[in-house]
């Protein structure tokens, strides 16, 4: 269904820096909103509730599963995540967009639902970059940062399914590859009618 909004959800391994490259993207366009799902998980170092993710307990995310309240959940790393429908469907429907870090399970469910989602899947440019990675940021112990490396092979095998690829090796450069994307789908027939439409009207385009 065409809508002048966007979606766009972002996937990557544990450590391939999606979450910096997302928020770098919120902090210099002002167009794209985040989407902020819900977790059973506990806050890791700087986090709060409501900013990064919702913190709730198991129980409370079975009464929104029951209720239908999760565009998607998946069940990732032992911890539940699910995506909040209401939120993003009327923000893209009012013309805004939005940007969605998730698995790549969530992902695939998002596009089924969503046709028109842009999938972007990130890269680490290495095995080794990414072992460094999980390790500098200090968060893990050693048997879960093992855990997160083999996981990882799951994960970069579904790279296949998504859009578009973007190799996190040099930041600026990963950055502008987001940046990128997120500007060519503005320029889509459908997102330009609705941004321009005085213009559309004078030029006599239905």
């Amino acid at each position: 269904m065409d809508h002048p909004g966007n979606l766009f959800v972002v996937a990557a391994p544990s450590g391939s820096g999606k979450s910096t490259l997302v928020n770098a993207l919120l902090e210099v366009d002002a167009g794209v909103a985040p989407s902020i799902s819900h977790t059973t998980r506990a806050p890791r170092g700087q986090e709060k509730d409501g900013r990064e993710y919702f913190f709730i307990s198991n129980e409370a995310f079975d009464v929104k599963i029951a209720a239908g309240d999760f565009l998607e959940w998946a069940l990732v790393h032992g911890n539940r995540y699910g995506t909040s429908r209401q939120a993003i469907e009327a923000r893209i429907a009012a013309g805004g967009d939005v940007v969605l870090e998730i698995d790549w399970q969530g992902a695939l469910q998002i596009q089924k639902l969503f046709p028109d989602a842009i999938l972007v899947f990130v890269l680490p440019p290495s095995w080794e970059e990414l072992r460094s990675r999980l390790t500098r940021r200090g968060e893990d112990a050693p048997d879960v940062i093992e855990l997160r490396l083999a996981n990882a092979r799951e994960e970069l095998a579904q790279a296949q399914h998504f859009d578009f690829v973007i190799i996190n090796e040099v930041f600026e450069r990963a950055l502008f590859d987001l940046k990128t994307i997120v500007h060519a789908q503005r320029l889509r027939y459908i997102a330009q009618k609705s941004a321009r439409a005085d213009t559309f009207q004078a030029l006599g385009i239905a």
